[in-house]
């Protein structure tokens, strides 16, 4: 159900509620992967999660290198970082599944969890995974690299945008906090 607040917050960003049916928790949802396979949220319950989309051909894609940095510091405390790739502002993520990983592993070294290309905007292709984060954020992104922290409970986000890098301190001291100091 969407607070009166979120849905102020989307309106005024230009976009629809989303229609997906809202779920108890982010950790109910699941997507697939940039190689093809389901990957069920449940497997990530009781640990945060950045979602992030991203995009290749973006002046904000060298935060690939800071997220990726964010996965090799925090991912042995129980972080998890998830890219999610999308076209949607102005065509910068055209490219195939296997052009996105070569190019995220070669210009980046990125490890951290791809997922295959979505859509983020309210819309009848909205990925349910950014329908879910915007209900509980009250807000979507505006353009690549958005970021939401996800609590380990899947209940709450907190939601940073893109101008905020992967290494700011505001950024930085969500995560400490939501692993547990």
């Amino acid at each position: 159900m969407f607070r009166p607040t979120a849905l102020l917050l989307l309106a005024a960003a230009g976009c629809a509620a989303p229609a997906a049916e809202p779920h108890d928790s982010f950790f109910d949802l699941s997507a697939e992967s940039l190689a093809g396979e389901t990957v069920d949220f449940a497997s990530f319950s009781g640990r945060p999660v950045l979602v992030v989309n991203t995009a290749s051909r973006c002046g904000f894609t060298p935060q690939y290198a800071g997220l990726e940095e964010l996965h090799r510091r925090y991912g042995p405390r129980g972080l998890v970082v998830l890219g999610f790739p999308c076209n949607q502002f102005r065509g910068q993520e055209p490219g195939t599944a296997a052009e996105i990983r070569a190019f995220c592993s070669e210009e980046y070294g990125v490890t951290f969890p791809l997922m295959a290309k979505v859509e983020v905007l309210a819309g009848p292709g909205q990925s349910p995974v950014f329908a879910d984060l915007g209900r509980r954020s009250g807000r979507l992104p505006e353009w690549n690299f958005a970021k939401y922290l996800v609590s380990p409970d899947g209940r709450s986000v907190r939601f940073f945008p893109t101008q905020v890098p992967p290494d700011d301190p505001e950024l930085i001291a969500a995560i400490e906090a939501a692993l547990g100091g």
